[in-house]
């Protein structure tokens, strides 16, 4: 799986300017529709186990290819990946989801929540200090250690305000962000058996994605 959307990333990397990618329009659609049918795919797979991400459709889900270049020394118009985020609500929302990254030798999942804003953050970390032992155990669970290891997050050099410094799990309430990632090889985004082994990464995911939830969904932004 993934072949054409492999190929034409490829070719983009080299190419990428809007003369090569109009003349080339035919693969970019041939890769589109490919990782559309997938993202599809995921859709259903996930939903067997997170009934929040039943109802969504590809396009709630996907990025477009597009860079946004206005505050960028680097004018390269489109992105050398394809993305999808697969949420509540859809790529646009708060709530912590599932993120497939498409991109040659820099593929990856990932899980929970990216750059929140203050108001969730601040839910989150009352989260986790009202409900430690429940979050340990997510994090901790040998088979999520073995995929994930730690948040992939910058943290804050000090306690956040309105938390007593002498809270024992302190390091767990510094994160910026909650996400969790697995790097994969082209190799092995491209088997036969992905989508089923993408189903099982993201069944690991599932736990930290609910608890965050929990606190996201009592939030009024």
């Amino acid at each position: 799986m993934f072949e054409k959307s492999f190929s034409f990333l490829r070719l983009l990397q080299k190419n990428n300017n809007r003369e090569w990618f109009h003349s080339h329009k035919d693969l970019y659609n041939d890769a589109k529709q490919e990782f559309e049918g997938i993202t599809e795919l995921l859709i259903h797979e996930i939903s067997s186990f997170d009934k929040d991400i039943s109802g969504l459709i590809p396009k709630d889900c996907i990025f477009r290819i597009f860079r946004d270049i206005r505050f960028t020394n680097d004018k390269s118009p489109y992105k050398n990946n394809f993305g999808a985020y697969l949420s509540k609500g859809g790529k646009k929302s708060f709530y912590a989801g599932y993120y497939l990254h498409i991109e040659p030798n820099e593929s990856m999942i990932a899980g929970g929540i990216y750059m929140p804003p203050a108001p969730v953050l601040k839910a989150v970390r009352n989260e986790i200090f009202h409900h430690i032992e429940e979050f340990n155990e997510i994090i901790s669970e040998r088979d999520f250690v073995k995929h994930f290891g730690d948040f992939s997050s910058e943290k804050l050099k000090t306690a956040p305000k309105g938390f007593p410094k002498d809270f024992p799990d302190m390091e767990l309430l510094k994160y910026k962000n909650y996400i969790v990632v697995e790097s994969k090889t082209d190799k092995e985004m491209m088997t036969d058996s992905i989508s089923k082994e993408l189903k099982e990464d993201f069944k690991r995911i599932f736990r930290l994605n609910q608890f965050l939830n929990e606190a996201i969904k009592e939030v009024s932004l």
